[in-house]
């Protein structure tokens, strides 16, 4: 008894059903393309929308350059340039922003990275104690090439030696500092080497990979002529930086003590 009355007072869908396709069937078929282009078009843009969020947060990522290792070995598992000294000192504090501390006899001492800034604060310690320097000792795997280059443009103005000890390291930008000495001392196991100059974009639209791309060479042709003009200026070979050149951004070409002989990077050899 029961199932037979909710059978009759329930409501019967078909008149509801019969007045929705009445309605549909009164809409022109131009308004019902208009509705679903317009659907269509929200659509795409909500997936273009999502696509260029996810690119953006993407971006920055794939347009800075994976770190360079502290200690890159050598160029080639073939012995081009030479094995890498073994280097005394610790990765934590080559790893860190260059420190600039004054030592006994003359000796003022950067460690660490050369990072952006650092020149401007080398200049300080120039101002302030110049008088009391001799020699830069250098212990360093290289970092900003515009601070190195101006770093070793104010070694040479000021007339002051560079050294690196042995066990000591100088990479990457790190020689050019080096170079600027007027006398330029080593140790026979001192670490020094040097690879190609590698950087992040600067001020470029992040989807623009071709003008990222333009950008990058660029900078590098014009350092690499500016590093070239400095070396010779300093006395060194300007063929020193062909190594660079050659040797990607992961590796290092150690120079051997006779290469730093021929090139005139080395004027003295110290034991230390």
């Amino acid at each position: 008894m029961s199932s037979q009355a909710d059978v009759r007072t329930a409501p019967d869908a078909r008149p509801f059903l019969a007045r929705l396709v009445s309605r549909l069937a009164r809409i022109e078929d131009g308004a019902i393309l208009r509705f679903a282009f317009f659907a269509l078009l929200a659509g795409t843009i909500s997936v273009l929308y999502v696509d260029f969020r996810a690119l953006d947060a993407n971006a920055p990522a794939a347009l800075t350059h994976r770190p360079q290792p502290i200690l890159p070995p050598a160029s080639t598992p073939d012995g081009t340039g030479g094995a890498r000294p073994a280097v005394t000192s610790s990765p934590d504090l080559l790893d860190a922003p260059l420190d600039i501390a004054l030592e006994g006899g003359g000796v003022l001492r950067l460690t660490g990275t050369i990072d952006p800034g650092a020149a401007d604060r080398f200049a300080a310690e120039i101002a302030a104690r110049g008088e009391y320097v001799e020699t830069i000792l250098l212990d360093s795997p290289g970092g900003s090439v515009e601070d190195a280059l101006a770093i070793g443009r104010l070694i040479g103005e000021s007339g002051l030696k560079t050294r690196v000890a042995d066990g000591g390291l100088c990479a990457s930008s790190c020689p050019i500092v080096f170079a600027s000495g007027t006398e330029r001392q080593a140790g026979r196991a001192a670490a020094i080497g040097v690879h190609q100059i590698y950087a992040a974009a600067l001020g470029a639209d992040p989807v623009d990979a071709l003008g990222v791309a333009g950008m990058a060479m660029a900078n590098a042709q014009s350092m690499t002529a500016e590093i070239t003009r400095h070396l010779g200026l300093s006395g060194v070979d300007p063929s020193l930086w062909l190594h660079a050149l050659e040797t990607p951004p992961d590796r290092l070409y150690y120079f051997t003590p006779e290469e730093m002989d021929d090139l005139r990077l080395v004027t003295q050899w110290v034991e230390s």
